[in-house]
């Protein structure tokens, strides 16, 4: 099976080192790709996530027997769907399905019409009603969401009402928002794989989203992550899995929104029990670059059985043993800026066979060293025992990335330690 993957950052690099180990992968391709992804695989530069033109040419180019969609963007403007017309097999959700991310407000209405637990809401098109609601709610904690596609920064959680009315109007200004209550509590990342109709869970893990230590600062995309999730005992797991994530891909049958793909739970852990914070259509950034380290099945067997529709014959033992780190190395100004094109110092040999690092948007440059590409560029993963030995190979391994603003944090995963 010749696969090509859709996608520049980490989480296509690591997509890309996964499948080049698998024993039913005769070729790896990515488009666009980056510095990183071309040491495992083809990159296709030509290859554009505006231009489904473009994608369908280089699967006709290359023989590609199936698509995998990395990135949320070409999921909500109905590549799957695109791609479908031209017989061309892809592993996503159509347009209608990716809504459960690309509108938070369409996921919301599924979570509350088939009775899934999630934090109560409302929804404002207008400023008027919404500024009365939040200065109804004066003192209280809310959390304000753009429905749209923001990045994973289009989150506000403020008691300070002139700070939620004003993040809110930005956010009238081009599309709709929904106001939830404060969930107190601790968060995990679910990811599900599904065929359209037979399901399987993957190991839990948990990202790192805020810009400083001790969570603090503003959201990010990720600043780094862990997998698994030590708080998340077998009994809790057990009931996620029969609270939430047998419901819902119960309700997805019931409403046609079943695909081929990976569905993504982001749950917070309260006292009453696990929540629905949101959902995605793909795979996360960074939770991807520590999963696949800890998987124990054949990613491009998985992809094959998903495709295929025979998902149910393909479960397997999924985690191996220990744990996995991961600690996203930026750029400087991220989030609130981006610098591009910093030229990354040669990286020596990694300081043992357990770590590896991931490039975001990297590209060479006509000398053939690494260029930045902005926001988050690397991830450094290392994998151990437990999260302390991850933790150290991880940071060891980020400490070789070296261009100038380069930053990360410094206390991933430390919380979950003992």
């Amino acid at each position: 099976m010749k696969v090509l993957i859709l996608g520049s950052g980490g989480r296509e690099h690591a997509l890309a080192w996964k499948l080049a180990a698998s024993r039913s992968v005769t070729g790896v391709f990515v488009g666009p790709g980056n510095a990183g992804t071309m040491q495992v695989g083809t990159n296709l530069p030509e290859v554009s996530l505006a231009s489904f033109d473009t994608i369908e040419a280089a699967c006709r180019q290359n023989g590609i027997d199936c698509v995998f969609v990395g990135p949320e963007t070409p999921l909500a403007d109905g590549v799957v769907d695109f791609l479908a017309s031209r017989k061309i097999a892809a592993i996503g959700p159509g347009e209608r399905a990716a809504q459960l991310e690309s509108s938070k407000a369409f996921s919301k209405a599924f979570l509350v019409r088939n009775n899934l637990p999630t934090a109560k809401a409302e929804e404002f098109s207008e400023a008027a009603p919404f500024e009365l609601y939040v200065r109804g709610q004066a003192g209280r904690r809310l959390v304000v969401k753009k429905s749209g596609l923001a990045a994973g920064k289009g989150v506000l959680e403020s008691s300070d009402t002139a700070e939620l009315l004003a993040f809110g109007a930005s956010v009238l200004r081009e599309d709709s928002l929904l106001v939830e209550e404060f969930l107190e509590g601790w968060e995990v990342s679910i990811f599900g794989l599904s065929d359209g109709t037979d399901f399987v869970v993957l190991p839990p893990c948990t990202d790192f989203k805020k810009a400083h230590e001790g969570d603090s600062g503003p959201n990010t995309g990720g600043m780094g992550s862990i997998c698994p999730v030590p708080w998340v005992d077998d009994g809790l797991m057990q009931r996620i899995r029969t609270a939430i994530l047998a419901p819902t891909y119960a309700a997805l049958q019931r409403e046609g929104l079943g695909y081929a793909g990976i569905l993504y739970f982001g749950l917070m852990i309260t006292a009453e029990g696990p929540k629905v914070l949101e959902f995605n259509v793909r795979f996360g950034d960074p939770e991807t670059q520590v999963l696949l380290p800890m998987l124990g099945a054949d990613l491009g067997e998985l992809f094959e059985a998903m495709a295929a529709g025979r998902l149910a014959g393909a479960a397997a033992a999924f985690q191996r043993p220990g744990a996995a780190l991961g600690v996203v190395i930026a750029s400087r100004g991220y989030p609130a800026s981006t610098e591009k094109g910093a030229r990354v110092e040669p990286m020596p040999a990694l300081p043992d066979s357990e770590s590896v690092i991931f490039h975001a948007s990297t590209v060479r440059d006509t000398a053939g060293r690494v260029r930045t590409g902005g926001g988050r560029c690397f991830t450094a993963v290392g994998t151990g025992r437990d999260l302390a030995e991850a933790a150290s190979r991880a940071y060891a391994a980020a400490d070789t990335v070296r261009f100038d603003g380069a930053w990360c944090r410094r206390d991933i995963g430390r919380k979950f330690m003992a």
